[in-house]
């Protein structure tokens, strides 16, 4: 085992804060690069749910700045994604963000990490939460710390029934050309395939993030009605890349009362696990 460890004076301090404006166009954008269908997320008049990654993707990194070896940042993951809403996000909306980094547990497989996220208005009220969970991959830093993400683990017996629904979706070729700037996001896996060769991938990678689009656009369509603002969470879990080009088949089974679980492959190969949807009403 190495001598690094995760750093547990780091944890839960919280980030400046950050604001952001959302504008129409935003919106617009990012609606476009995540092939969403709905009408209200493309004329800008509210914001797609994973559009929340957004104002806060500047925030990210500087908790795990304070608690991770900074040998260690290049490896990290994207492992789980969980957004609370408590209102949508609109134009004209400032977002006042801030993050702190709540906790990590060691495993033989590697480290996971949660960083909670909070957006808000300008007058104080909360308007989304996210636990962004990271991993590691083959470094234990050899304890457990602190509080980590929320669970949402698929509970199998739903199952046991037929999906509600199945959708199917074609991600492009350029997708994450489009996602790129639309996000913020210009990590260069995504983008230049030596890049992600060098990094011991197949080639370029889809934003997990905008993988995560996508499902929540056929989660909506199919089980909300079209309406993000009935969403009250969503959270998943990633397990394989997508590349451009792939289809992705999203199946989604009733888990009681406003709940909804998915799962998506592409294939046989699952990418996306442990996906569950809130909705009210």
């Amino acid at each position: 085992m190495s001598e690094e460890r995760f750093d547990p004076a780091g944890l839960d301090q919280w980030t400046e804060e950050h604001r952001f404006e959302v504008t129409r166009e935003r919106i617009i954008a990012y609606a476009e690069a995540t092939n969403d269908p709905i009408e209200a997320h493309l004329a800008g008049d509210v914001a797609p749910p994973v559009f929340a990654i957004v104002p806060v993707f500047g925030s990210l990194t500087e908790p795990a700045l304070s608690a991770v070896p900074l040998s260690l940042f290049g490896r990290i993951v994207h492992g789980e994604q969980d957004f609370r809403f408590h209102r949508p996000i609109r134009p004209g909306d400032v977002l006042v963000s801030r993050a702190r980094m709540t906790g990590y547990e060691g495993l033989p497989n590697g480290t996971r990490a949660c960083v909670h996220v909070e957006s808000r208005a300008e007058d104080g009220a909360l308007v989304n939460e996210q636990h962004v969970t990271f991993f590691v991959p083959g470094f234990d830093t050899g304890e457990k710390r602190g509080t980590l993400a929320p669970g949402h683990k698929l509970d199998e017996s739903p199952r046991a029934a037929p999906p509600v629904a199945k959708v199917s979706q074609h991600v492009d070729e350029d997708q994450t050309f489009r996602y790129a700037p639309a996000s913020g996001d210009p990590m260069p896996i995504h983008l230049d395939e030596d890049v992600a060769r060098a990094a011991g991938l197949p080639g370029i990678i889809v934003h997990g993030l905008c993988t995560m689009a996508f499902t929540s656009w056929a989660v909506l369509t199919e089980v909300a009605g079209g309406d993000a603002t009935r969403l009250k969470r969503l959270a998943v879990r990633f397990t394989k890349p997508v590349r451009p080009g792939q289809t992705l088949t999203t199946q989604i089974w009733s888990a009681g009362p406003g709940a909804h679980a998915y799962e998506t492959t592409v294939g046989d190969t699952v990418v996306i696990k442990d996906g569950l949807a809130e909705i009210e009403g």
